[in-house]
């Protein structure tokens, strides 16, 4: 009791990573408390580490650019060394136009990751959860936020703050479901967070079968987002193909845990800007 038998655990990956990945996250809330602490400390690298199998590393990272020293950034003294070491002995002073400097390119992607959690959140419906917030960080680690929302929208993670993706991925472990689903609310509060992104591409990845209970049509918000993604339980998507189909969004049907990260690698690759 109370032990995680690791060498077992890393032979279940191997098998069947998707289910053994969603009974790690139903023994987070397993009775023996020995267990339950090692699991939840091992949960969120472990659902990092499947997650990102297979993900371009570089995607949506910013990268160096050399760039004349008269439009700022850092001096790079290596390309600089030769331009610098010539004035010298001219006995002048170089000039900035001769000078390289590096800047660093903004990044490509940001995303906001909108996860409804009006139902029951357990098993596969949390880790696919868990799962989608382990992609988003992987996709755009520079600029990124996850929200989660039932009756009102709350941010795991805002786009301003700081915390990393581990810290990320346990906030969202801890998601409970209650409430009704204000999808509108939660599409506005997305298009907020993504307002204050330098990237170029400003993507909303919606995490629902897009069944609104507040009987606010979410048609409009959805519409005034640069772009939307969602990703809805395969089999009980109607809805969000309706949706996808009248506001111009791509869609993908996930029916096991793992399809998550494949899915919007796919869906992401088709850039519209």
């Amino acid at each position: 009791m109370g032990e995680l038998d690791l060498d077992a655990l890393d032979a279940a990956l191997e098998q069947d990573p998707d289910q053994t990945l969603t009974l790690v996250v139903e023994m987070s809330h397993a009775t023996d408390e020995r267990l339950r602490a090692a699991v939840r400390r091992l949960a969120p690298r472990l659902v990092l580490e499947q997650t990102r199998r297979g993900i371009p590393r570089n995607r949506g990272v910013s990268r160096p650019q050399q760039v004349p020293a008269q439009r700022g950034g850092d001096l790079d003294l290596d390309r600089s060394m030769e331009v610098i070491v010539a004035a010298r002995a001219e006995d002048r002073m170089p000039g900035l136009d001769e000078l390289t400097a590096v800047q660093w390119a903004r990044p490509e992607l940001a995303l906001c990751l909108v996860i409804d959690h009006s139902g029951s959140m357990s098993g596969t419906r949390l880790t696919t959860a868990a799962v989608a917030a382990a992609a988003v960080v992987t996709f755009a680690p520079e600029e990124y936020a996850v929200l989660a929302f039932a009756a009102t929208t709350r941010p795991l993670r805002a786009l301003a703050d700081t915390i990393g993706p581990t810290p990320t991925v346990e906030r969202v472990l801890a998601l409970r479901g209650h409430g009704t689903t204000g999808l509108s609310a939660a599409l506005r509060a997305a298009q907020v967070q993504l307002a204050g992104a330098r990237a170029r591409r400003r993507v909303t990845i919606l995490l629902s079968d897009c069944r609104a209970t507040d009987e606010v049509d979410a048609l409009p918000a959805a519409r005034a987002l640069d772009e939307l993604v969602i990703l809805a339980p395969a089999g009980d998507d109607d809805e969000a193909r309706r949706l996808a189909r009248d506001a111009g969004a791509r869609i993908a049907g996930i029916g096991s845990v793992l399809d998550v990260p494949a899915a919007l690698n796919r869906l992401l690759a088709d850039d519209r800007v």
